[in-house]
């Protein structure tokens, strides 16, 4: 009988939505005839004994996570998430660079080094860009260190604060929208696709307001419901990316779409699933047909 292996860490398991998600996503494979058996991090000998790995906890190349992603690939055994789409996906300018390259809409982006960081050039991108504009430093997750600035002294005082973190940042168009569009890519396939409401106190899927975090809203969308255009970028943004599973977050105003992020281990336990049953089916086989 073969063996998935699901990667988990204990920030996952303690939470409820996530906890469902997994036991949901243990159940299916059972179903299928597999063997499952969680995996945690001091567990992680046990990886060359499966036959698929499936990581669900925080991916990050400075994290156990990849070291666990390197093991299954070093054994042979298919893994999602690939350690070349955590690379890609946890650096935002390795993330766009790979966009830039295959021709996929993104909002308009450059990349500044330290010494970009001038009176003369911020005017520049202001003028480029349109106010406001958006700042990322390259290394963020969950909308974390992702900010809006509308003038230049808001400008500096956020990237100098980035560029403690990282050698370059991102600065970025703002577009402006209630919702956004999450594409679920798995292996070149559309998987889900749901609608992410921006909560009205902020322009992020999260973020913190007053210490506490808000969520967006998640809606769950019919294949036939979501714009064909729409469809298409997810699937070529993950196409610039790899061959595994991505959420792609995608603006459309309009009808001009184009792509702010491309996530490696996107959430499933929102409901983005909801009007797609056979989500872990879907990406249990993947596993299993490498």
């Amino acid at each position: 009988m073969t063996r998935l292996g699901i990667f988990v860490d204990r920030k996952t398991m303690s939470n409820a939505e996530q906890l469902n998600a997994l036991i949901h996503c243990r159940d299916v494979a059972e179903g299928m005839g597999h063997e499952v058996d969680f995996i945690f991090p001091v567990d992680i000998s046990k990886i060359p004994r499966m036959d698929a790995l499936f990581i669900r906890a925080r991916t990050d190349p400075m994290n156990v996570t990849y070291v666990a992603a390197r093991m299954a690939e070093f054994y042979g055994i298919p893994v999602i998430d690939d350690p070349a789409s955590i690379r890609i996906c946890s650096d935002k300018i390795n993330m766009y660079s790979h966009m830039m390259k295959a021709g996929v809409a993104i909002p308009k982006t450059v990349f500044l080094a330290k010494s970009d960081l001038t009176v003369e050039r911020v005017t520049e991108l202001f003028d480029e860009l349109g106010t406001p504009v958006i700042l990322k430093e390259p290394s963020t997750s969950f909308s974390l260190r992702v900010e809006k600035v509308n003038d230049i002294a808001g400008f500096f005082a956020v990237a100098r604060r980035f560029t403690r973190l990282s050698d370059r940042i991102v600065a970025q168009q703002y577009i402006e929208s209630k919702y956004d569009w999450r594409v679920g890519v798995l292996g070149g396939n559309l998987l889900y696709a749901c609608k992410y409401t921006i909560p009205t106190v902020t322009f992020k899927i999260q973020a913190s307001v007053n210490g506490h975090v808000v969520y967006c809203g998640v809606e769950s969308v019919p294949e036939k419901a979501v714009p064909p255009h729409v469809i298409r970028l997810g699937l070529d943004a993950g196409a610039a990316i790899g061959n595994g599973l991505y959420g792609v977050d995608i603006k459309n105003n309009n009808g001009d779409a184009c792509v702010i992020e491309v996530n490696d281990n996107p959430s499933l336990e929102s409901g983005e699933d909801t009007c797609y049953p056979r989500v872990y089916e879907n990406i249990v086989s993947h596993l299993f047909a490498e």
